[in-house]
């Protein structure tokens, strides 16, 4: 599927893509199994996290930029030439998380992000430059980096690591 260029669209495939994620994991024999050497995320709970954490600094983007003020992204202390030692960051502070709140969280956050674009118009999803707050791009660039295109890399990271 390609990248989403409207309200539907993306609606669409951040919940399919997320449905996909869920039913993945639902079929795994050991949804605790560590994946093969070589990457950070050493489990489906460490993907997971990583995804939470990501849902949370855009909620908190947005929160903070619709209000008309300036988010510190991608969160305070790191720049997204820092996002390597940020998401290191992530993966250290998920640790000794349980995979069923792990779970819970996921959905809970996914649904918060749902629910924003769910609010929103085409135009004020994808118009470019429309909130200050997005800089050049668009609120559904932010969306869809945030939600179908990292469960995307979610999926293949868990089929990759699980081989």
């Amino acid at each position: 599927m390609s990248r989403p260029t409207t309200k539907q669209e993306l609606l669409k495939a951040s919940q399919e893509k997320y449905t996909l994620i869920i039913e993945y994991i639902g079929k795994l024999p050991d949804a605790n199994q560590e994946f093969h050497p070589g990457t950070m995320n050493r489990n489906v709970r460490d993907v997971l996290i990583h995804l939470i954490a990501w849902h949370n600094m855009f909620l908190k983007w947005y929160e903070v930029g619709m209000k008309g003020d300036k988010p510190v992204m991608p969160c305070e202390g790191y720049s997204w030439k820092t996002t390597p030692e940020l998401n290191k960051k992530i993966w250290s502070d998920g640790q000794g998380k349980g995979l069923k709140k792990v779970m819970k969280e996921f959905k809970d956050s996914h649904e918060a992000v749902q629910a924003i674009i769910s609010r929103h118009t085409n135009a004020q999803l994808f118009e470019k430059q429309k909130y200050a707050w997005t800089g050049s791009t668009s609120l559904g660039s932010y969306l869809v980096s945030a939600t179908s295109s990292h469960y995307d890399w979610a999926i293949k990271l868990i089929k990759r690591g699980l081989k």
